[in-house]
């Protein structure tokens, strides 16, 4: 990225801008989703994300990159929600489920693993925009193939046809959460810190715009954006906190982890692809296993087992010597129990929440899941970026990531602790939805 001079204290935004847009408006696109159809919804997204992945490889200096960052994200909102909307209204609660949704929750790590591939490769011998122009030709292939083998094309749901746009939520949710971790994130590289005037202002706007949401959401909105009636699911409100927590330390490992391999350790892109191959293989394994055993075992097991691997990988990273720390002792263990530590609490998550709310609001479900995810990323990365900037001068720049490793290590201890106590989530098992249970003990209370 030097083409560009892209300065120091902006070379998180690239990476910032599409998480940011992501994490804002997955809630908007979910209503769409369920306004108009999921699935025309999800081909819009990968539509818009091929346009500005291609954009973005023509990129002239760091703001016209931004940008086209923030536009590929919302490409990503769009689909990303309503992919899930799709399946959840495609499959029906089993095995079956579980295994689609054990693929679907590999893609990630697959396509992290991806990602970091194509980078090693365009890093070491081509120009840096094709590294945009391949994940444009990803999303093209992935936008035909959406074409061709959906089943049904899934449109809208009989019951949404009096679904309606709660505008004034999605305004109020939207610049907060956009002007919140905008201030988190910038504040360790503003000139003042948290004393600088725009940050304080973006930051108390940002806030208050929250809390408007809040009483928009509760006392105004006839159809809310994110209902109240999805944290009075049994154990949804511990399985966002836990997963969230979790997943922020998967941003964490994903961006410091790399920094510090490169940085610290001396790898080359392809050395770090290489240290990043386990990491697909397991995922890959895991989410096969996954879609035999989430039936078969307690949901509280599998978030348990998945909390202690986030806080392994983070805890490694932490207590790794130095730069002559031994791979298969240190960043190979690692990269088995972090790919556990998201893989299983993600998996458990989109089933129960796809299974939990009417098939009206799949679009909804996939926005509250994805929802947890990207904004557990931006939250903490935007909190590790500060205490990485303020410990660097003092510890030096090593000691300074191993920083964000060990509030890593809290975060995911948190999660395992929110998991253990709060975390009463069934088996994923049954042949009935909420909605299905529901109207089956109506039609037995009123029947002869």
């Amino acid at each position: 990225m030097s083409e560009l001079d892209i300065p120091q204290a902006a070379s998180v935004w690239p990476a910032t801008a599409f998480s940011l847009a992501i994490a804002s408006t997955l809630l908007v696109f979910g209503r769409l989703g369920d306004m108009w159809g999921c699935y025309p919804v999800f081909l819009f997204g990968l539509v818009w994300l091929t346009v500005w992945s291609v954009v973005a490889g023509f990129s002239i200096n760091p703001l016209m990159l931004d940008l086209c960052r923030a536009l590929q994200g919302l490409g990503a909102a769009a689909f990303l929600p309503t992919g899930v909307g799709i399946m959840g209204s495609l499959y029906r609660p089993g095995p079956r489920k579980n295994l689609v949704f054990a693929i679907y929750g590999f893609s990630g790590v697959f396509g992290f693993f991806g990602g970091i591939f194509i980078a090693g490769i365009v890093g070491q011998f081509l120009r840096w925009g094709f590294y945009f122009w391949i994940g444009g030709i990803v999303a093209a292939i992935d936008l035909i193939a959406s074409l061709i083998s959906v089943p049904g094309h899934p449109g809208r749901s009989q019951d949404s046809k009096d679904i309606e746009m709660d505008c004034l939520g999605a305004a109020a949710i939207v610049s907060g959460l956009v002007l919140t971790v905008f201030s988190i994130t910038q504040s360790a590289h503003a000139p003042s810190g948290w004393q600088t005037p725009y940050i304080i202002i973006c930051f108390t706007v940002g806030i208050l715009a929250l809390l408007v949401a809040v009483y928009v959401e509760t006392m105004m909105a006839t159809q809310p954006l994110l209902p109240a009636s999805i944290f009075r699911i049994p154990s949804m409100t511990a399985l966002i906190i836990g997963v969230f927590l979790l997943y922020g330390t998967w941003g964490i490992f994903s961006v410091y982890g790399t920094l510090y391999f490169q940085k610290i350790m001396d790898a080359g892109p392809l050395q770090v692809v290489a240290w990043y191959v386990p990491l697909g293989l397991a995922g890959l394994i895991l989410s096969i296993l996954e879609g035999f055993i989430l039936h078969l075992v307690p949901g509280k097991v599998l978030l348990i087992i998945s909390g202690t691997g986030a806080l392994g990988a983070q805890l490694l990273l932490a207590l790794i010597p130095g730069p002559g720390a031994n791979y298969w002792a240190w960043i190979f263990p690692a990269t088995i129990m972090s790919t556990i530590g998201i893989d299983l609490s993600t998996i458990l998550m989109t089933v129960f929440v796809t299974t939990k709310v009417p098939a009206k609001q799949q679009g909804l479900a996939g926005g509250v899941v994805n929802s947890v995810l990207q904004l557990g990323v931006a939250f903490v990365l935007g909190l590790t970026d500060i205490l990485q900037s303020a410990e660097e001068p003092k510890l030096g720049l090593g000691e300074s990531y191993k920083t964000t490793f060990w509030f890593g290590v809290g975060a995911s201890a948190i999660g395992v602790l929110v998991f253990g106590v709060w975390g009463r989530v069934p088996k994923a098992t049954g042949e009935l939805t909420e909605q299905e249970r529901d109207e089956h003990s109506r039609e037995i209370e009123g029947g002869p």
